[in-house]
């Protein structure tokens, strides 16, 4: 993902200019580093930091990097794009978020682009309408096609759900207040982890939220969000991989043929630049960039996630979900 980033950056986004990069395998930074124009190589992240080389950092290290970079970050004054998860855990992400509301002026953003993607800004903007009534319920499939190596069945939460787990609460305008996990019949193509794995997410308004995740679904990138209204259901287009449109299906079609991505990168290339551009333009100004996740928010995902984590140790039971006031202020 890093990768990724370093080469948006090097290509142009309006009032950014990639500084430096931050790798613990140096030899495969100093050559990403001589694809993009020569920008200076650190070995540590902490490091470049506090070398006074940058004016902004993201952060696309390794999940438990996350909240030790962003606190440095903070603690340096420096605008600060961190990937998701904020923190693996809610007690990192709460340090994080307790740093960051101490500050003078908000310097935190976190990376839930779909929060940019096209699709889903449609969704959010026709809900809001109301042409369609009130919503129901939501459905939601998130399929990889190959999980990653040595992690557990809670990675699939962690790592994967929280993208629903952030856009779901995003899209309804309401806190999830209960979730509950459950699973099947597994696959034979992976052992280190259940999958797939199910959740059904319960809201303040008393929306029902049903997720399938599959990390190891082997044939393509598949994500799916339907809203069940009380006048219609409204979807995600089908292929949205391949074409970047801001349209909504408002229908239901009896059979479709699509072609899927490899991963996530083709999927929401769009919305990777579109959040890229806005937390630049806005860290120009002083400002968090506006449709941004906020650290926050962050911390309600991971919440959220750890929730559900719990569910699946409890053999599926259901769990409330705390309060990110009641975590921040260890009521909870």
């Amino acid at each position: 993902m890093g990768s990724d980033h370093a080469h948006n950056l090097a290509r142009g986004v309006r009032g950014a200019r990639l500084a430096a990069i931050a790798d613990a395998d140096v030899p495969r930074a100093e050559a990403l580093a001589a694809s993009l124009g020569g920008p200076r190589v650190f070995g540590d992240g902490e490091e470049m930091i506090s070398s006074g080389a940058v004016d902004a950092v993201i952060i696309a290290a390794p999940d438990p990097f996350h909240a030790p970079l962003a606190l440095a970050c903070l603690e340096a004054g420096l605008p600060v794009l961190c990937e998701k998860p904020l923190a693996p855990t809610a007690a990192e992400a709460v340090e994080v978020v307790r740093a960051h509301d101490a500050l003078p002026a908000p310097l935190m953003t976190v990376g839930f682009m779909r929060r940019f993607d096209t699709g889903y800004l449609a969704l959010r903007d026709r809900l809001a309408s109301g042409t369609d009534g009130a919503l129901l319920m939501t459905h939601s499939v998130h399929r990889n096609v190959e999980a990653y190596p040595g992690q557990d069945s809670s990675a699939t939460v962690t790592n994967s759900a929280v993208h629903e787990l952030d856009i779901l609460p995003w899209l309804s305008g309401h806190d999830v207040v209960e979730v509950q996990w459950t699973a099947g019949r597994a696959s034979s193509l992976i052992s280190e982890r259940h999958d797939p794995q199910f959740l059904l997410l319960r809201d303040a308004a008393g929306v029902l939220h049903t997720v399938e995740l599959q990390v190891h679904a082997q044939y393509g990138y598949d994500v799916r969000c339907e809203l069940v209204c009380e006048r219609a259901s409204v979807e995600l287009p089908p292929v949205p991989a391949l074409v970047e449109a801001d349209e909504v299906i408002v229908s239901t079609e009896l059979a479709r043929r699509s072609a899927y991505p490899a991963d996530w990168r083709p999927r929401f290339a769009a919305a990777y630049r579109a959040e890229l551009a806005a937390w630049v333009e806005a860290s120009l100004e002083h400002r968090p960039p506006e449709g941004g996740a906020t650290a926050r928010d962050a911390l309600r995902a991971t919440v959220l996630a750890e929730s559900v984590v719990r569910s699946m140790e409890q053999d599926g039971a259901r769990v409330a979900v705390p309060a990110v006031d009641d975590v921040l202020a260890g009521r909870a």
